[in-house]
């Protein structure tokens, strides 16, 4: 579970905002906290709303960034690509700074680091708690000794492994994190007593994911529908509750030879699954063009290959069904499709899912259904929903607790804020939605005089 998430001096956002799915003071639907782990509870949803360019976007941008720099890590001497705060000429002498708090493997840790494009300055790892924090490593380039690594060590037994673990530390390059170093090192799986490094690496990993607009999420699960009848019913089940007209999904044969696929692609597929070496014995090739969108299962048979097209069923007036290519469903219907891996991992439990505009082709009922099926079948699961979203339907107290909304603004120096609705005083009977079209809670459009618009005058076109 994610607890909190702060940034700074990264894209749209200069001074530090905090991001909290810490519960607030309200008592209203205590069924959205989730399980505690030392005392600390995190909600299980959070919606995000603001104007355009308003840094929504830049907030799970920034997430992910802090993701992918953990997870895949950086080559000697390569540049951290991103973007300071651009827009004020101290900040871009700035380091930039992000801290995750978060709940993996029983425990409550925070993990944050300062860098630059050239470097991580700092870096830390804290076991904390409601009232206290316990030091796990520290990282500090501009002190003599750059690590404090005292807690790692002390439960270390072996002399050697010690040192193994202090080679490790001084002999990571400048633009690594020690956190994955130590991890893409196989410290954490040779020498006891590195768990936490584990069990934070580890949330990243599996528990942490990011969905953008065009994020098609665990394509994977669809090779597994022609032996998984219960995967075809969730499917089947799913897609006839939010209303697609579809009646079931099933896999079809199609000659590779002769499909659109590009002969290198197919090529390399084929080397790949071929490969006695290779554990892969499926793989899945998703295309996404205008007015073109497949998911492919190539798998190895034998001596030979094998090409299966994922497709949706209708049934047909008078009795029988057709296959659908997915080209042929609605943008909306894709949508919900690709939503259906998702909403079965979340209740799955131990999930953390960050989606960047939520209502990308989806109609207002859908969104608001998505929302409230999750929060009533997650009543026993620690699992989490947060996206980002323009829809002002979704701004009801019927759905979400006060500290669930949260609204980014930018404020005269165009610097990206985030507050939550917690902040203000509003009753929990009272009409959000209204107020916040009426820019109460500021984060709307500031659309100026129309009358202004010379360009646009008959005049101007003369």
């Amino acid at each position: 579970m994610l607890i909190r998430y702060s940034v700074e001096n990264f894209l749209s956002f200069n001074q530090r905002v905090v991001f909290s799915m810490i519960p607030g003071r309200g008592s209203l639907k205590n069924e959205h906290r989730s399980t505690p782990v030392e005392g600390v509870s995190a909600l299980k949803a959070s919606i995000i709303l603001g104007a355009n360019a308003s840094g929504k976007s830049n907030l799970v941008k920034a997430i992910n960034f802090g993701r992918q720099l953990i997870i895949k890590g950086s080559k000697p001497g390569q540049i951290l690509d991103y973007k300071r705060f651009r827009l004020n000429t101290t900040s871009l002498h700035h380091n930039s700074r992000m801290e995750y708090e978060i709940q993996a493997g029983g425990k409550n840790y925070a993990y944050g680091f300062v860098f630059n494009n050239t470097s991580i300055v700092e870096e830390w790892l804290y076991e904390i708690n409601k009232r206290s924090q316990k030091m796990i490593f520290e990282r500090d380039m501009s002190s003599v000794n750059h690590y404090s690594l005292d807690p790692i060590l002390k439960n270390i037994k072996s002399e050697e492994d010690r040192q193994f673990v202090k080679f490790i530390a001084k002999g990571t390059p400048d633009n690594q994190l020690l956190l994955s170093e130590f991890v893409f090192r196989k410290v954490d799986g040779s020498v006891e007593g590195l768990k936490d490094i584990r069990n934070v690496f580890n949330w990243f990993l599996n528990a942490l994911k990011v969905i953008f607009p065009n994020t098609r999420y665990n394509e994977g699960i669809k090779s597994e529908i022609s032996d998984n009848e219960k995967l075809q019913e969730v499917y089947e089940e799913l897609l006839k509750y939010f209303g697609t007209g579809i009646s079931g999904v099933s896999l079809k044969s199609i000659d590779l030879e002769n499909s659109n696929i590009p002969r290198t692609v197919i090529e390399t597929i084929r080397e790949d699954l071929m490969n006695l070496n290779s554990e892969n014995v499926k793989s899945v090739l998703t295309i996404d063009k205008p007015n073109y969108r497949d998911t492919i299962i190539i798998s190895r048979e034998g001596d030979d290959i094998r090409a299966e097209k994922f497709m949706t069923k209708h049934t047909v007036s008078g009795g029988g069904e057709v296959l659908f290519e997915t080209g042929e469903e609605s943008d909306g219907t894709n949508r919900i499709i690709d939503f259906i891996p998702l909403i079965v991992d979340l209740l799955k439990g131990e999930n953390v899912f960050i989606i960047d505009e939520f209502e990308r082709s989806l109609h207002p009922n859908l969104i608001y259904d998505i929302f409230d099926l999750f929060l009533e079948f997650a009543a026993e699961v620690n699992s989490q929903l947060i996206a980002t979203t323009h829809e002002s339907s979704l701004l009801t107290q019927k759905l979400f607790r006060k500290d669930e909304i949260w609204f980014v603004v930018k404020n005269s120096m165009n610097e990206s804020l985030i507050y939550s609705l917690e902040d203000y005083n509003v009753r929990f009977d009272k009409n959000i939605r209204k107020d916040y079209l009426l820019g109460r809670f500021k984060a709307i459009p500031r659309i100026g005089n129309r009358y202004e618009l010379s360009v646009l005058k008959p005049s101007a076109n003369a």
